[in-house]
């Protein structure tokens, strides 16, 4: 049986129980029962985030259901790549980024 990786939390959010976007978009503090992770590089990208702490806690609407949903709308999802770049760009260089995700969301 193979061990499981202990990844690391969110490097954007840490908040037990909240929205990532519900604080970020609109400024809500509220407690959701039912969230979901979202990988912020998906595709070929998601094993990296997952391994970085490219992640984030999102309500159902702002994951897949509402207009403002990162799987309906680019804007969402853009405003993720960015934050998730910025915070680990102060830890890291843009080079260390760009070897990881092979794209800069920062100067788009």
């Amino acid at each position: 049986m193979g061990r499981r990786m202990h990844h690391p939390p969110s490097i954007l959010h840490q908040e037990e129980g909240t929205c990532y976007l519900c604080e970020r978009l609109d400024r809500l503090y509220c407690h959701h029962n039912m969230l979901e992770t979202h990988h912020i590089f998906g595709g070929p990208n998601r094993r990296i985030s997952e391994e970085h702490g490219f992640k984030v806690k999102l309500c159902l609407s702002h994951h897949r259901t509402g207009l403002d949903a990162v799987h309906r709308n680019i804007e969402s999802a853009r405003l993720l790549q960015r934050d998730a770049q910025r915070e680990y760009e102060k830890t890291h260089t843009r080079e260390q980024f760009m070897a990881l995700i092979g794209r800069n969301y920062l100067e788009e």
